[in-house]
């Protein structure tokens, strides 16, 4: 297992918090480094692996931590690609048909 860059303890929280806390630190990652989330057991350990891996990120690894917790590697995903204006206004006209400024 790569040693990871940080760990987020999110056990005291309830959904959606433990995801939300869980982005917060993601995104203080570098693109291709590894966070380390506690988790309680039940929706927690559930939910946040897979909204992790829906958002695009990788989950290495779900390990116990204890009988009520388990530990969630995950590598951060690199940030999607930004569109170019030219591009955006192209797939998204102007409503009325005008064109952009």
């Amino acid at each position: 297992m790569t040693t990871p860059a940080a760990r987020a303890d999110v056990r005291a929280y309830a959904c959606p918090i433990t995801f939300v806390k869980t982005r917060i630190a993601l995104e203080r990652l570098e693109p291709g480094e590894v966070l380390e989330v506690w988790l309680a057991a039940g929706e927690p350990a559930r939910s946040v692996p897979a909204s992790a891996a829906e958002e695009g990120h990788v989950v290495l690894g779900v390990e116990p931590l204890g009988p009520d917790a388990f530990r969630v590697y995950i590598r951060r995903a690199a940030p999607p690609a930004e569109e170019s204006a030219p591009a955006a206004r192209a797939a998204h006209p102007s409503p009325g048909g005008d064109e952009w400024p």
